[in-house]
């Protein structure tokens, strides 16, 4: 992964698809007295029908996309999820529910393992907003695992009443944030507007909303100018589980921080950051609907929001931590045997996963229960709710 000032250029049919996107949004700004907030931007740019980054049919992940995730990079991954997943269901007789399953190589991994524990659910729920992947999962099971296929159900929405385990990995650094500046005592909105034929940022006294929320953190008094984000669909979106969830356990894995390193004074830029076929960049407005646009995730907004609507945190750690617990040398050593000439490789693959300098520790998992209160596999090496 490269940082890029300078981005590859689109081909003219993707620059063209932008403008289009970039259009809409302009009269979404002009419906709106000439300003929308970044968040409201950032949702468009991402998921807008048939134009956002996310629901638009260009490749994502892997090498011919913009980034890559932990299950393209080792099937280890998905082995030591598999073996969490187990955990729960061994106690709870139920199904599997991922949201946003990507390509679906981590649901082929995952299910293919609990296959080998003789664990398989009875049915394995996608949930996921792009026609694009639904195709792309579809073809990744009939290429890896035909005879699973009938064990898989795609859905337009959350469930009612669903009991099991909900799988959630780099969802929740794809959830629109609002942008916020603090400078002494006033607090800004970063907006969006159209100025001479672009899409152009700007600063603008924040809404009551978005004070109440900022002053919540209790970031005292900036001498200098401090520049964050704010993710306020985390109530809404638990509140959804929550329905959707009867009995069982959500497990969230993906980058980011707790509330005092996330919002720390020297943080003073944010973590916002795009990604662009391997690029990474600042520039959000640019190649609007052709970049992934993020942020990283506050785990204590998780875990308070995941509290406020019944869950119970039952466990948070570093990935490193987690992977470990759940038998990866154990994988590590079986696959070995199976493909001895495959060592250097499995061992780099650990190496990204595992290294606090790689995804070990920016990465973390936190796992949230209802009616669950087992302790789980994941979090008996470290567990750091104490941190949250």
């Amino acid at each position: 992964m490269k940082f890029s000032t300078k981005l590859p250029t689109p081909s003219k049919d993707a620059l063209q698809h932008s403008q289009g996107l970039q259009y809409k949004i302009r009269d979404v700004i002009d419906a709106n007295n000439g300003a929308i907030s970044f968040r409201t931007y950032m949702k468009m740019a991402l998921y807008e029908q048939g134009l956002g980054y996310y629901v638009a049919g260009s490749s994502k992940m892997g090498k011919s996309g913009d980034f890559i995730t932990a299950p393209e990079i080792s099937p280890l991954f998905s082995q030591c999820l598999a073996n969490q997943c187990q955990q729960i269901l061994s106690e709870i007789k139920a199904d599997i529910l991922e949201l946003g399953a990507g390509s679906g190589l981590m649901a082929v991994q995952l299910l293919l393992e609990l296959e080998k524990q003789n664990a398989l659910p009875q049915y394995y729920y996608i949930l996921d907003l792009s026609p694009e992947l639904k195709q792309r999962q579809k073809e990744t099971f009939k290429q890896l695992a035909p005879h699973l296929l009938d064990r898989i159900a795609w859905l337009e929405q959350l469930p009612t009443d669903f009991k099991g385990v909900i799988l959630g990995n780099e969802v929740l650094d794809a959830m629109p944030v609002d942008v916020f500046t603090l400078h002494k005592d006033k607090l800004f909105e970063h907006q969006v507007i159209w100025q001479n034929e672009q899409l152009v940022e700007q600063l603008n006294p924040a809404p009551q909303a978005l004070w109440n929320a900022v002053t919540s953190l209790k970031l005292g008094t900036m001498d200098t100018p401090y520049t964050s984000e704010i993710n306020l669909n985390l109530q809404g979106w638990f509140k959804a589980l929550d329905t959707c969830l009867r009995q069982g356990v959500v497990i969230l894995i993906d980058y980011g921080y707790t509330a005092s390193e996330y919002y720390h004074p020297d943080r003073n830029k944010g973590t916002l950051i795009c990604h662009y076929q391997h690029h990474v960049n600042e520039s959000p407005l640019s190649y609007t609907g052709l970049q992934d646009i993020t942020a990283n995730v506050d785990f204590s907004a998780v875990a308070d929001a995941g509290d406020k609507a019944g869950f119970e945190v039952l466990g948070f750690t570093t990935q490193a931590a987690f992977l470990a617990a759940n038998q990866l040398e154990t994988f590590f050593m079986r696959t070995l045997e199976e493909s001895p000439e495959k060592h250097y490789e499995l061992a780099q693959q650990i190496r990204i996963l595992s290294l606090p300098s790689e995804m070990g520790e920016r990465f973390k998992v936190i796992a949230l229960g209802k009616d669950f209160s087992n302790p789980l596999n994941g979090f008996s090496i470290t567990d750091q709710r104490y941190r949250l």
